[in-house]
């Protein structure tokens, strides 16, 4: 695994001993990587199964009604 070496202001480091004290992480080494992942993964995109656009059209081209096919009274559509 790669080393890097990182500065960090005072308030930071605090927190993370304190996050390592109450016992949220057992050690320093485990807190730094995991919060460093969680804010990694914060900035990833987001994945979709959908290709962009597709619902939309099917949507509109679904919303599309045929003013002739209306019955008499405007609500109905008779075909």
């Amino acid at each position: 695994m790669p080393e890097v070496e990182v500065s960090l202001p005072d308030r930071i480091d605090s927190e993370i001993a304190r996050l390592v004290d109450q016992g949220e992480f057992l050690n320093r080494e485990q807190a730094v990587e995991e919060l460093l992942s969680m804010g990694i993964s914060a900035y990833a995109p987001t994945e979709t199964t959908e290709e962009p656009g597709q619902d939309l059209f099917t949507q509109m081209t679904d919303d599309q009604q045929d003013p002739a096919a209306r019955g008499p009274d405007g609500d109905e559509y008779t075909l």
